[in-house]
C-alpha cells in the first residue's frame, strides 16, 4: 500500500533566532563578539599545527584582531546563526556550531561551522552540545536535520554516523575551498528517527554510563549505528572521493 505523503496540515517551525541552549555540561549563546571572543581565540590557540582549520573555508587566525573581524561578519546573519559552546565547568567558551540552510518552509535545517577546540574534542561536553542543537530542531518541528563536510574529512564523517545521521551520499566538485576542489558527503537524519536517537543520546550521556575515570560504558556510536538508514561507504575504503 502507498504511504500517504501529505502534509496538509504542516506548521513551518520557528526560525532559531534568538535561541538559547542548556545542557548539564554546556550551554550554547548567541554568538558574542565582546563575551566569546577571548576566550575562543586562546582555547583554539591550542591547537598548535592549525589541524582544525583545514577543512573550513576561513582560518587559521593568528591574532585575536583578525579573528574577531571574522566572528564580526559570523555573527551578523540569521543564517548561518552561530553559537558559542559554553562549558559549565569553566564558564568559558571552548567551541562554535551553527544552524544553517535554514528552510522552516519546508522543515529542513543544517548543522554545520563545527570548529571545536581541543578543550572540547572528544569530550562528552562536545557530545552533549551535538545533541541540545538535534533536539531542539527535532522538538521544535523540523523533519530533516542534515551534515555536510568535505568528502576528505574522515573525522567528519565518522562524526556524522557516531551521531546518528545517515549518509546520503557524495555531491563531486560541488565547491572550491580555499583554492581546492571540495566533493562534499552529505549525512541526515529525519524526524521518525529522533526518538530513538534521542535514547541513544540519554543513555550515553547519562552519568551511570561513565565510570570513576570518565570512560564511557556503552559507545554513542553502539547505541546509533544500528539506527542508521544508510552506512558511509567510507567504511569500506571509499575515502578518497
Amino acid at each position: 500500500m502507498r504511504q500517504d505523503q501529505s502534509l496538509e496540515t504542516y506548521m513551518p517551525p520557528p526560525h532559531p533566532r534568538g535561541v538559547e541552549l542548556s545542557g548539564q555540561l554546556v550551554r550554547l549563546e548567541r554568538l558574542d563578539i565582546g563575551k566569546h571572543s577571548e576566550d575562543l581565540f586562546h582555547a583554539n590557540s591550542l591547537d598548535r599545527d592549525g589541524s582544525n582549520w583545514t577543512y573550513l573555508p576561513y582560518g587559521p587566525f593568528f591574532t585575536l584582531e583578525s579573528y574577531q573581524t571574522w566572528l564580526t561578519e559570523a555573527a551578523s546573519t540569521p543564517d548561518p546563526n552561530f553559537f558559542a559552546i559554553i562549558k559549565r565547568d569553566s564558564n568559558k567558551a571552548v567551541g562554535l556550531a551553527s544552524y544553517l540552510r535554514i528552510k522552516p518552509e519546508v522543515g529542513s535545517i543544517e548543522v554545520g561551522h563545527i570548529n571545536y577546540s581541543p578543550l572540547l574534542q572528544q569530550t562528552r561536553e562536545g557530545t552533549e552540545a551535538m545533541f541540545l542543537l538535534m533536539k531542539w530542531a527535532f522538538g521544535s518541528g523540523y523533519r530533516r536535520y542534515e551534515w555536510k563536510c568535505n568528502a576528505l574529512n574522515t573525522k567528519s564523517r565518522n562524526a556524522a554516523q557516531r551521531l546518528g545521521l545517515s549518509y546520503e551520499g557524495v555531491f563531486r566538485q560541488m565547491s572550491i575551498s580555499k583554492g581546492r576542489n571540495r566533493n562534499t558527503a552529505w549525512f541526515a537524519a529525519i524526524d521518525k528517527e529522533w526518538p530513538s536517537l534521542k535514547t541513544s543520546f540519554e543513555t550515553y550521556l547519562a552519568d551511570e554510563n561513565f565510570d570513576a575515570d570518565g570512560r564511557a560504558k556503552q559507545s554513542l556510536s553502539g547505541l546509533t549505528k544500528p539506527l542508521l538508514y544508510k552506512h558511509d561507504t567510507l567504511e569500506f575504503g571509499f575515502a578518497q572521493v
